[in-house]
């Protein structure tokens, strides 16, 4: 006899179980809005996480005040062009009439907006805040949330055609790609030998 022929006789007699269905896959309106609602709460709990910006306190700047940050590893006269407006800006945003926290999250978005999108050299206008009951409330959140972003630069006051005090461009750090197109144009290689 053959293996199968042994397994034929040995389950002569022998019926399959009866199995019940285990599980109802019927879906009513309400775990369907439910899940909705869970998963709508579970992306804004993530969005509002992804957004380090502080909303603590900060150290209050005058509306005249100049703003200027410059972070390690930026040559002076790259950060001295920035300084000048010599820059072609990629993108502005525009914060006049918002509240802070409106203006946390845009700037937070912003430059998440422009790295993404590899921009290089961005403006954000402020304002002064002279006529406000706190001046210079934007300007001094602005000098404190670029200072927490650590693929800004450097930033600084822009120049007077540019919105002056109540403006600040801001240069972000190259990406990867930007980079390899600056080594391509000036025919730097990338990979030496060691």
């Amino acid at each position: 006899m053959d293996d199968f022929s042994d397994f034929k006789a040995a389950m002569a007699g022998v019926n399959p179980l009866k199995v019940d269905a285990r599980v109802d896959l019927k879906k009513n309106k309400q775990d369907s809005q439910s899940i909705q609602m869970r998963r709508q709460a579970a992306t804004a709990v993530a969005t509002k996480d992804a957004n380090h910006l502080s909303d603590d306190y900060v150290e209050m700047v005058k509306p005249q005040d100049i703003l200027s940050y410059r972070g390690n590893g930026l040559q002076n006269g790259v950060f001295k062009k920035l300084r000048q407006g010599k820059y072609p800006l990629d993108a502005r945003l525009d914060l006049h009439r918002k509240t802070v926290e409106q203006a946390r999250t845009d700037v937070y978005r912003f430059i998440d907006d422009a790295l993404r999108y590899d921009l290089r050299n961005v403006i954000i206008l402020h304002g002064k805040g002279e006529k406000e009951a706190t001046p210079a409330l934007l300007k001094s959140w602005i000098n404190k949330w670029l200072r927490q972003l650590e693929n800004v630069m450097a930033f600084h006051s822009a120049q007077q055609f540019d919105g002056g005090t109540g403006a600040v461009y801001v240069m972000l750090r190259k990406s990867e790609r930007k980079k390899q197109e600056t080594r391509e144009l000036h025919g730097i290689k990338s990979d030496y030998p060691q």
